[in-house]
């Protein structure tokens, strides 16, 4: 699935491109990217040495990082911790947040409005109010943590009625590490990636890491602008490039990206 040394190959190959650069670009998914997995969401913090690394990257000036989640930025920001917060992109794009505070939220179709508080109330009557997750653009259900039967109960009784709605109410209902979640149609990562590439010059390079399903559309989104990296302790099937494993081998991408955009700095 992925050929070790033609991992690196590419890799090595990027920070290449990277170093001959003033100005690049690092999409970050967070939940199992940045972050490990957790039962409560709120104890979700990063990787020891993330959050460092992070705020170094920004510091450099070289590097606009971009945070692309289908958390919400309410949620995201405070687990980031940074101190200058990077742009983020959160619920799959439908709210973005620009470094300098300005928030961009667009107003919601009628009829998935009205489609997600029938979803609501259809999966609170079906007595799961406490795994449900409201957001601005959907909603999400978290079974991580749940036995198998209860899973396997859940994605029956939810999925068969969120997908109902999704078919006439301009909803998409998709599946994700843990979960489902049933959101408005119109944006979702590809969308956000798209935006961010077409605001940069061509040459620009860029890296687009993720580890969800979620992140499939940010992968397609970058090829041929970029190299897409799946984080997973264990590959899968995935339109990735390359794969690292969290921590260690995030860390040490992070570490590359650091000291290759530092020494541009070195340069000026």
């Amino acid at each position: 699935m992925f050929d070790p040394e033609l991992n690196q190959e590419k890799l090595d190959k990027f920070f290449r491109r990277l170093r001959r650069s003033r100005r690049s670009l690092l999409f970050l998914d967070y939940d199992g990217t940045l972050s490990p997995f957790r039962i409560e969401r709120d104890d979700a913090v990063p990787y020891e040495g993330v959050r460092e690394r992070l705020g170094a990257i920004i510091d450099t000036g070289h590097t606009r990082l971009v945070i692309v989640t289908g958390r919400t930025m309410r949620d995201v920001m405070p687990l980031l911790g940074l101190n200058d917060p990077p742009e983020i992109w959160g619920s799959h794009g439908w709210e973005r947040r620009l470094p300098n505070g300005r928030i961009d939220h667009p107003e919601l179709p009628e009829a998935a409005r009205s489609g997600l508080a029938e979803a609501a109330v259809a999966a609170e009557e079906l007595g799961h109010a406490d795994l449900l997750e409201r957001k601005p653009a959907g909603l999400a259900f978290h079974w991580r943590g749940q036995g198998e039967m209860e899973i396997g109960l859940i994605r029956e009784q939810v999925g068969e009625s969120w997908f109902a709605l999704a078919a006439r109410c301009e909803l998409v209902l998709m599946k994700f590490d843990g979960g489902l979640e049933l959101r408005a149609e119109g944006r979702n990562k590809r969308v956000a990636v798209q935006t961010v590439l077409a605001e940069e010059e061509t040459g620009v390079p860029a890296a687009y890491l993720g580890d969800d399903l979620t992140d499939e559309d940010g992968f397609h989104a970058i090829e041929g602008r970029g190299l897409s990296i799946l984080v997973r302790a264990k590959p899968r099937t995935s339109a990735a490039q390359c794969w690292i494993r969290p921590p260690e081998e995030l860390l040490r991408f992070l570490d590359g990206w650091l000291e290759t955009t530092a020494a541009r700095t070195d340069q000026r």
